[in-house]
């Protein structure tokens, strides 16, 4: 087995046959929508590096549920899919503000549909120096679009 690192603002890390891009600091945006509230709903997660480039982009395609739960089951699937580039700094970017003020502890999570989400993304938020910071939707699109295509590619 052998390792092989090269740093910058990221690095690509070789162990054995499986080779990894490591990115100290990562952003990403997440996005959830709804037709119909509940209906057909995604999520939407865009991850991008420093310099702004798209690392990774992907909807999930959710079946009936209301636009919260799709927005909450973003920043989710979002934390899961940045482990594999292990950052240290995290900054999540959302358009919903609801979800925003919850996380950042400003209101309470009383529905109780969320409340296990929301605690799944506390939990996975942890083992980083994360931000939740919301973002007006014009500056949400690329993650908007993962959310359009999840739905239109199941319905």
């Amino acid at each position: 087995m052998f390792i092989y690192a090269h740093l910058s603002t990221s690095f690509t890390a070789t162990i054995g046959f499986m080779k990894t891009t490591v990115y100290p600091e990562l952003t990403f945006f997440t996005d959830g929508g709804s037709r119909g509230n509940p209906g057909p709903s995604a999520s939407g997660i865009v991850i991008l590096d420093m310099e702004g480039n798209v690392i990774e982009a992907f909807g999930v395609y959710l079946g009936v549920t209301t636009n919260n739960q799709a927005e909450y089951l973003a920043i989710k699937y979002a934390l899961e899919a940045i482990a594999k580039y292990e950052p240290k700094r995290v900054h999540a970017k959302m358009d919903s503000e609801l979800a925003c003020k919850q996380l950042n502890g400003i209101y309470r999570v009383k529905n109780p549909d969320l409340k296990p989400i929301y605690l799944e993304i506390k939990q996975l938020a942890e083992q980083y120096d994360i931000t939740f910071e919301h973002v007006y939707r014009e500056f949400n699109k690329l993650a908007d679009k993962q959310v359009n295509l999840a739905i239109d590619a199941n319905i």
